[in-house]
């Protein structure tokens, strides 16, 4: 619950301060996640294939054998990484 309302504050003060960029930067992962879902449907509708056996992509690593702990680390340590990258371009641009 507040999920919603935190996305918006956080779009709504990355709007203010003129730094759209760093917030998809440092919110890749949800926003991978969400072009996943986009992708999948998309090509679903304009094809009948689809790209990943299930959206969002999450759920595909863990179709294709991956355990729920090792999805669950390599998220972390890509958000980690996202957002290391996103306080760096802040702080230099």
């Amino acid at each position: 619950t507040g999920s919603l309302s935190l996305g918006g504050s956080l779009g709504a003060v990355s709007i203010i301060s003129k730094h759209e960029i760093v917030l998809g930067i440092i919110g890749g992962l949800f926003v991978l996640e969400t072009a996943s879902v986009i992708i999948q449907v998309l090509s679903f509708k304009l094809t009948g294939k689809r790209v990943f056996r299930m959206a969002p992509i999450h759920h595909h690593f863990e179709a294709i054998g991956w355990p729920a702990y090792k999805v669950t680390m390599r998220f972390w340590i890509v958000g980690i990484v996202l957002a290391i990258i996103g306080v760096v371009i802040k702080l230099l641009g």
